[in-house]
């Protein structure tokens, strides 16, 4: 059914607007009805600052607002979470050319026209033209993509989109591809330096060792200050940055449905079972009593039923009716309307000479072409055919399908992927079978070319009920939440409301401002902008959010900015840390200049140990773990046949005593290969150099204020 439901209108090329914007995603079209009359009432609409360059907001949602349209255009659906996505993607694409239009401009990257031309009319079109202008040899026809560009008239929408819009979009595609491609070009590894990793990663160490674990001293003598937080965090401010973010704590009081509320569905059901048992119209029965789940009036063999019951609702005799069960939050009824053998799979092609589309973001069809006009020009490719004329040439002539260019040919079509009548006519006939099958979509030419195993298949009539919350129950616990909300107007009485009502406490510690789903809770920008735009730390919200199917009293328990991060927040994570480097300093104290490892032994009662086998190329040591401090001092020749200075590793603290470093033979791929293996890795290079200029960016980011 989606092969189906995807075909569009396939009208002349001429309309290559959309082809501009289905390349371009972002590129805003110059008559736009914005929203920006009146909205902001003296507001700033600076949705932020890249290198003191103004991103306006007002431009930037006329952008967002076309990059929306082009995505139900293509059949893709806009929901939250896809707008979150677009609107990042929009915003990084302002970030790249930012920082990306500086460096080009000052590195003097330019296209000329023939360059320009080449784009367009060169070996390698843009994808969109190259589909529109492949001939029937399967060649790009470059006359034709010339005269249909020409035949573009000055001022029209057309020649706009294609000469202001795509072109220029491409024309900077270009010019960033140069740049990317020089950063590449510059990347070598010279045969000295492979040949020297390969020496390293070829090392074998065997070692004797000492090892004093922190566990020997307890986490109670040992105190870990404010200062001592600061001053770790002080000497390595680069790795304790942290981005702006806000977290809060929360109660949350369900408003699922109750058994109540199942039994009462559960019951409505059953009575409804007797007469969708005897109804001769399935159809207007499922319409009438409201099911969620409509009639597909076809066929589907058992491999592709997915649901759970299914090896009971078979069983079934035709005729009858199984249920109700649960599903998915609903109760459903299953009545077996037929049962046949089909074949598993089946190899069609097909014209469609389409009567309507259908609409992407409403699901409504929109008529194309008279029905009666369709008929005919059904009823003349038919009978073509029979006179000998190329299906191929009459599909690529008159098809309105998307895959019109490869012969209008499915492979390996399975029951219940098309609309039923076509489901019907491919699976209920054999091999050869040719004839005009209507559906909602228009007229279609189909012949069966090939057909693949044998199973059962059934035409099973779905009727289900979803169990809602009632009234009372959203009620109740829309009350629950709204009398706790105006109880806890601080955190004191937040924190002894839960003990006094038996509720539990939940948390989200680490939202940033544009954050669309937040872990444990959902989606909910509205919570977010509560957080960011509305709340101060000890806030309570006044009023519970709703989210999903459970209200949410949230409390501001904490406010970072973007900077360095704080003892408090850091605390957490370097405590344990700081505690060993003292843990490790007494122990140290306590050894004193040991003259060999068993003195070391002698002194804090820890065995000598032997590791025979630590490969240089490994991360991990056996037994051992990820101690890279101890991995580099077990290659360090200064250690060889006396006792090392003190190691302080991730467990405890180490003195070693290197017995022998030897090679490996053949470790690695030769020289020659390693070589042509970091050349492929080199584009990549020109894309981290892109990252790291954004990184060095001085950027003001506000779209939180906003969205």
């Amino acid at each position: 059914m989606a092969i189906i439901q995807t075909i569009r209108d396939k009208a002349a090329w001429i309309i290559i607007a959309a082809i501009a914007l289905a390349l371009i995603a972002f590129i805003v079209q110059d008559a736009f009805s914005g929203r920006g009359g009146g909205l902001f009432s003296g507001q700033s609409t600076t949705l932020g600052k890249i290198d003191g360059t103004k991103v306006d907001y007002i431009e930037f949602e006329k952008k967002l607002a076309q990059a929306e349209a082009n995505y139900t255009a293509s059949g893709q659906p806009v929901d939250e979470n896809t707008r979150q996505q677009i609107r990042e993607s929009l915003w990084n694409e302002y970030v790249e050319n930012a920082v990306l239009d500086k460096e080009m401009d000052k590195l003097g990257f330019e296209l000329s026209d023939k360059e320009k031309s080449d784009i367009i009319y060169g070996a390698n079109p843009p994808q969109q033209l190259r589909q529109q202008f492949t001939n029937e040899q399967g060649v790009y026809d470059v006359n034709a993509a010339y005269n249909a560009i020409k035949s573009l008239k000055k001022g029209s929408n057309e020649y706009n989109s294609f000469w202001g819009q795509f072109v220029p979009a491409l024309a900077k595609q270009r010019i960033r591809e140069k740049f990317v491609g020089m950063i590449a070009k510059s990347y070598y590894v010279p045969k000295w330096l492979i040949e020297k990793r390969n020496a390293d990663n070829s090392q074998v160490s065997s070692i004797s060792y000492v090892n004093i674990p922190y566990i020997t001293i307890s986490d109670s003598t040992i105190k870990v200050t404010d200062a001592d937080i600061q001053k770790y965090i002080d000497e390595r401010k680069e790795a304790f940055k942290q981005e702006k973010s806000r977290g809060i704590e929360y109660v949350m009081v369900n408003a699922a449905p109750s058994a109540a509320d199942s039994a009462e569905v559960l019951a409505r059901v059953e009575k409804l079972r007797d007469s969708f048992a005897t109804t001769s119209d399935v159809k207007s029965f499922l319409v009438r009593e409201n099911s969620q789940t409509a009639y597909y009036d076809g066929n589907i063999s058992r491999k592709e039923i997915k649901i759970e019951k299914i090896d009971s609702i078979v069983k079934t005799p035709v005729g009858g009716v199984y249920g109700p069960y649960l599903d998915g939050g609903s109760y459903t009824l299953a009545r077996v309307i037929s049962a046949t053998q089909w074949p598993d799979s089946v190899k069609i092609r097909h014209i469609l000479i389409g009567t309507s589309t259908q609409d992407p973001r409403t699901g409504e069809f929109v008529p194309i072409r008279l029905d009666s006009t369709a008929q005919r020009i059904a009823d003349s490719v038919e009978l073509a055919i029979r006179g000998g004329a190329s299906f191929d040439t009459l599909c690529r002539k008159y098809s309105d399908d998307g895959n019109k260019e490869t012969g209008g040919v499915y492979e390996n079509v399975v029951t219940g992927r098309m609309v039923a009548e076509f489901n019907n006519f491919i699976f209920g006939n054999p091999t050869g079978t040719k004839g005009v099958v209507k559906t909602q979509f228009g007229y279609h030419y189909v012949e069966i070319l090939s057909q693949k195993g044998s199973s059962p298949a059934y035409n099973i009539a779905y009727f289900t009920q979803p169990v809602y919350p009632s009234e009372l129950t959203t009620n109740t616990a829309h009350q629950l939440a709204s009398t706790f909300a105006a109880e806890s107007r601080n955190k004191q009485q937040f924190e002894d409301n839960i003990k006094k009502q038996g509720l539990n406490k939940f948390n989200a510690y680490d939202i940033a401002p544009l954050e669309a789903n937040i872990p444990g809770i959902g989606t909910s920008r509205e919570l977010v902008r509560w957080v960011y735009n509305d709340a101060k730390l000890g806030d309570v919200a006044n009023q519970p959010f709703f989210i999903g199917d459970k209200y949410i009293v949230p409390i501001l328990v904490n406010s970072y900015e973007k900077g360095t991060i704080s003892v408090e927040r850091a605390r957490p994570m370097l405590e344990a840390r700081i505690r060993n480097q003292k843990k490790a300093e007494q122990i140290v104290q306590k050894v004193g200049t040991p003259a060999s490892l068993e003195a070391i032994t002698t002194a804090m009662n820890q065995p000598v140990q032997q590791l025979d086998s630590i490969q240089f190329s490994s991360p991990y040591i056996p037994n051992l773990g990820n101690e890279s401090r101890l991995m580099g001092a077990a290659f360090n020749k200064n250690y060889q046949g006396k006792v090392s200075d003190p190691i302080f590793g991730e467990i405890g603290v180490y003195y070693i005593k290197v017995n022998s470093i030897s090679a490996l033979p053949g470790v690695g791929l030769d020289v020659k290969t390693q070589q042509q293996m970091a050349a492929q890795q080199a584009q990549r290079m020109g894309y981290l150099v892109i990252e790291t200029l954004k990184r060095a960016a001085d950027i003001t980011d506000n779209r939180y204020k906003f969205y």
